[in-house]
């Protein structure tokens, strides 16, 4: 079980605390299996554990606004059954390192070198942040999840000097020529649009020392 941590930073007028809170999703014998599986079929490793060495920090927002329901889409450790998008993909759940609510908190569900599904093609080298909201393609992020987000991928970078990239979810296909790219598969593809373009640029505006996506489309 991982420690609580509580992390304050100073911003203009404002005092706030970033609260890490463990909130571990169920990741057994039966995600890590299935995880093995994963990246097996789609990066042709067979490996002996489900270990990453983190380069990317990818963000993303759940489509969805109830952090309770955000939540429980990630607690099954095989994928349920009304995402027929990426069943052909693999039976393991969806998950990702961090869910951040719609008032800044931010839940760690994950050891930060396990690796999550939560994009195509990166999955190996990557670590996600879900944040609550979006839901039907909405653009409304808050302020405090902005927040949380530039101390959080501050501090990954601090934890993982091998990070380079932070990049919106939408921004994934991106790296399809890139040697960090492992999907096998040319036709396991989705579209997406998190966690808005306005969002990424103004995290992107408050930090410094990661590379952007490696092609200019808003959005693929």
């Amino acid at each position: 079980m991982y420690n609580f941590i509580i992390i304050s930073f100073l911003i203009p007028l404002s005092l706030f605390a970033l609260k890490i809170e463990q909130t571990p999703i169920e990741f057994g014998e039966v995600r890590t299996r299935l995880t093995k599986e994963y990246i097996k079929e789609h990066y042709n490793l067979d490996v002996k554990d489900i270990k990453i060495v983190p380069k990317i920090i990818v963000v993303h927002h759940t489509a969805i606004d109830d952090f309770a329901e955000s939540l429980s889409r990630f607690t099954s450790q095989t994928l349920p059954s009304d995402r027929p998008e990426i069943a052909n993909g693999g039976a393991v759940n969806v998950s990702a390192h961090f869910i951040v609510d719609r008032d800044g908190t931010v839940h760690q569900l994950m050891p930060l070198d396990f690796m999550a599904r939560h994009v195509i093609g990166l999955n190996y080298s990557s670590i996600g942040i879900e944040n609550v909201g979006g839901q039907n393609s909405k653009d409304n992020l808050t302020s405090e999840q902005l927040i949380a987000n530039i101390e959080l991928v501050q501090e990954l970078k601090k934890m993982f000097p091998t990070i380079e990239y932070l990049i919106g979810h939408y921004e994934y296909r991106c790296f399809e020529k890139s040697d960090l790219w492992l999907e096998a598969d040319k036709k396991y593809r989705t579209f997406k649009d998190d966690p808005s373009v306005r969002f990424m640029n103004e995290l992107r505006s408050h930090v410094s020392g990661f590379k952007g996506a490696e092609c200019t489309q808003e959005h693929k």
